[in-house]
């Protein structure tokens, strides 16, 4: 079986992530795909992020409807505090993975661009392949910049990739990053929680089960306290 892994921080989930999400199921016959969220992003360390309850919680509501989709629990928190790198999270499924079962890593190409400075990248990238979800704007040179250096295609290659859009399939050593371009997805966590702070409707952003937790919950809203997450403890 084909098995994506969805890696993020899902603050909350939205629409785009499930878009996503389906376009990757069809493209590469994804069987599964496990969305997890991450215990303690490393590239939030500083920034304010929704317990993981909450997104949990908000995940299993969100993936309900289709039986590809699995919330996991796979970076839940563990008693000693630490962040949650992806490189572990992948290799701790690919033990449990059955001997003909095939992953790949899912994310955006923002996030992609960073791929560089992630914990033990050149191993990571070795390990799975990924389907980068790209968008108007990028070439094929922006991808292979992204890399780590030594991962990185030669100089006259890159050059020559810069006329070509983000698409297709980038093959590295021991793994290829496959493109993924036929996405609309405009909608972003951050626009949600602005949209939560300023009482706007939340219809097109979340699915109606999202929307109605974030709302019973009080999440994202100015004061938003320890009651709240004691709720979705308890819920869980």
């Amino acid at each position: 079986m084909n098995i994506g892994l969805f890696g993020g921080t899902f603050d909350p989930v939205h629409k785009g992530h499930l878009a996503v999400a389906r376009a990757a199921a069809e493209r590469f016959q994804l069987g599964k795909i496990y969305f997890i969220p991450a215990s303690m992003p490393p590239h939030r360390k500083d920034e304010r992020v929704t317990s993981f309850e909450h997104r949990y919680a908000m995940l299993a509501l969100a993936t309900a409807g289709d039986k590809r989709f699995l919330p996991s629990l796979a970076e839940a928190p563990a008693e000693k505090s630490q962040p949650s790198y992806t490189i572990d999270t992948v290799r701790r499924f690919k033990q449990t993975a059955g001997k003909n079962d095939c992953l790949f890593f899912l994310v955006g190409i923002d996030a992609f661009m960073l791929v560089a400075k992630w914990h033990r990248a050149e191993d990571l990238l070795r390990e799975i392949d990924f389907i980068v979800v790209s968008r108007p704007g990028f070439s094929m040179a922006d991808i292979g910049n992204a890399l780590p250096k030594a991962l990185r295609p030669s100089p006259g290659v890159l050059k020559a990739f810069k006329k070509s859009p983000a698409g297709g399939t980038l093959a590295l050593a021991n793994s290829v990053i496959h493109i993924l371009n036929e996405v609309e997805s405009p909608v972003s966590s951050t626009e949600v929680r602005r949209a939560v702070s300023g009482r706007k409707s939340l219809a097109r952003f979340l699915d109606p089960l999202v929307s109605e937790y974030i709302t019973k919950m009080g999440l994202y809203k100015e004061g938003a306290g320890e009651r709240a997450r004691n709720q979705a403890r308890r819920r869980l």
